[in-house]
């Protein structure tokens, strides 16, 4: 996959996301003892919502990042957001109104000195990542999503580091879950630590759709209970 390929953050309810990040982090302007990062998460094939966010970096939490650069920041801010849209407390929307996100110690476990963001089963983790190749796979080939009668031609990468951070395993767990569960199945051809889609995955585009749909239902009642 190419540099400027899309990348797809999925939930573990199904949701499909993008995420641009404005590096680098900065000093509130509050005079707060924070930074602060601001990003943009879209939803995929949602006629364009999406959460404005200032993430809050915590004094706590610099203190365990060996630096605020990309590479080492990146992974758990990603996953930091993801739990968020897991918890239902990024609401999606076509305004631009901003919302401010903690990245606090919640996310890190001092003791075992690893970032948590709750341990996936093994069918979670191989149902994730059948989500995540046919969504990246859609999102760098569009006439994808169609019937169709050939293999994808993305490879994604199921071996990220930041994919076994969010699911609190190794990468190398996801890849042999990934061969064993998923392309025993003929649902994808694995080509080392990366996955590209077969025709029998990409034809069954209806049932990633209606859970991303459904996840963000789910969402949209949270947040219109609470509104009143």
């Amino acid at each position: 996959m190419s540099e400027r390929a899309t990348k797809i953050w999925t939930t573990l309810a199904g949701l499909p996301l993008t995420m641009t990040l404005e590096w680098p982090f900065h000093p509130s302007a509050s005079g707060a003892d924070f930074w602060v990062l601001h990003g943009d998460i879209r939803v995929e094939d949602s006629g364009g919502l999406h959460a404005l966010v200032a993430v809050n970096l915590s004094a706590t939490v610099r203190q365990v990042l060996p630096s605020l650069e990309p590479k080492d920041a990146e992974a758990p801010v990603i996953n930091a957001l993801r739990t968020q849209v897991d918890r239902k407390q990024i609401e999606f929307v076509k305004s631009g109104k901003l919302l401010p996100v903690a990245f606090s110690s919640r996310h890190y476990d001092f003791k075992r000195q690893k970032w948590v963001f709750g341990k996936a089963e093994d069918g979670t983790i191989a149902e994730m990542m059948e989500r995540k190749v046919y969504w990246e796979t859609k999102a760098n080939s569009p006439s994808s999503g169609d019937r169709c009668e050939k293999d994808g031609e993305t490879r994604v990468w199921v071996g990220d580091p930041t994919e076994a951070q969010y699911l609190e395993t190794t990468p190398a767990h996801v890849l042999e879950v990934t061969s064993r569960l998923v392309a025993a199945n003929r649902l994808v051809r694995m080509e080392g630590q990366f996955a590209q889609a077969t025709a029998g995955l990409m034809n069954q585009g209806e049932r990633f759709v209606s859970a991303a749909r459904a996840a963000l239902e789910e969402i949209e009642k949270k947040h219109a209970f609470e509104r009143g």
